[in-house]
């Protein structure tokens, strides 16, 4: 081998001739992509900035974040390279890249980045802080639900003023609750399942709604066993476990979706994604004839006659006598997009400052 070669997998590649083989066969690329590989992996096992990249690579001609994502696609392409499951190029997300194969140098050395020792703690702040955020995405979402429904859901009656505060704050407080803890759910489902599979859609979906669905059944038997305690009897049809699985499915394909990738993480991008998916799960729940915290907060007060708490103005919007299925649909479509919104709006932020 020449003075400087390097060996991978089956790679070969030579500065000096400036080729890059595999199996002998030589492997095409243009001299910008070849220079960036060559650093790569001339840094194995280190991070290589953007910035670096910039001045060693295209010398300072000036270009756009997009002009490296290709370049690296295109050598995970030439290398068989998967960016979900590197073998070869990882991403470091705002940072740059890393080259993270075993490489064999001139002299016959192998040296292999430290990958087994980053990674176990890179893995667990990344299972933590994804938690943490979608718990703190969910609590948001929830208190904002609480607020609306609070505000214009209260049946008009002879209290006023403290009285109507109370029952807002009320109304705030459980609905957060139940937001933190669907997110709690949600999110570390999702965060165990990216550790696990490394941002497969599949199981990162998955993940979300098993969080979802646990979630969903521990507050659907936790809640009907407080009305029977507290009240003697529990209305039926309160969000439970299907409905958890469903929300928490498309807050892990959403968050799949807006991270599966080397580009720059955009809070608007995860708002927008999460709102498609959340909508998307709020009709077909509906459509199934399962309750998100408008219907179960409906069933309540159809089961308790005495509540202050009504939905009727919320179908009076729609010209339907009470709480009927057009509101139902449409306020199952708003709260999925609120709920998986401020869950992958939250990841989002998180992941791009830790």
């Amino acid at each position: 081998m020449e003075p400087g070669g390097f060996r991978f997998e089956g790679f070969r590649l030579d500065p000096l001739d400036r080729r890059l083989s595999r199996d002998g066969a030589p492997v095409d690329l243009n001299a910008r992509y070849l220079d960036a590989l060559i650093l790569l992996v001339g840094e194995h096992g280190r991070l290589v900035s953007k910035d670096r990249f910039m001045a060693e690579v295209w010398r300072g001609v000036p270009v756009t974040d997009e002009a490296l994502t290709q370049c690296v696609r295109t050598l995970r392409r030439c290398l068989g390279d998967d960016a979900a499951r590197p073998r070869f190029i990882e991403t470091v997300p705002r940072y740059g890249y890393r080259f993270i194969a075993a490489v064999e140098t001139a002299d016959g050395q192998t040296s292999k980045a430290p990958a087994a020792d980053r990674e176990s703690p890179r893995v667990q702040r990344r299972f933590f802080f994804t938690g943490a955020a979608a718990v703190a995405g969910g609590g948001f979402a929830g208190a904002l639900g609480g607020i609306l429904y609070g505000a214009f859901s209260l049946a008009p009656s002879p209290q006023a003023g403290m009285g109507s505060a109370s029952v807002i704050m009320v109304m705030i407080a459980l609905t957060a609750l139940i937001g933190l803890l669907g997110g709690a759910g949600v999110g570390f489902g999702v965060a165990a399942a990216d550790a696990l599979a490394r941002r497969h859609p599949l199981w990162t979906t998955l993940g979300g709604s098993a969080g979802g669905l646990t979630v969903g059944a521990a507050v659907n038997v936790l809640g009907a066993d407080a009305f029977n305690l507290l009240f003697g009897h529990s209305p039926g049809g309160i969000t439970g476990a299907g409905e958890g699985a469903v929300l928490g499915a498309a807050v892990g394909f959403a968050v799949w979706a807006v991270t599966r990738d080397a580009r720059p993480l955009r809070l608007r991008r995860g708002l927008a994604a999460g709102a498609a998916a959340g909508t998307a799960a709020g009709v077909v729940i509906a459509l199934l004839g399962g309750r998100l915290m408008a219907g179960s907060l409906d069933r309540l007060s159809a089961g308790f006659p005495a509540s202050r708490l009504s939905l009727a103005p919320i179908g009076r919007w729609f010209g339907e006598t009470g709480f009927g299925p057009i509101s139902q649909l449409t306020t199952a479509a708003l709260e999925g997009a609120l709920f998986s919104a401020c869950v992958v709006g939250a990841v989002v932020l998180m992941r791009r400052r830790f």
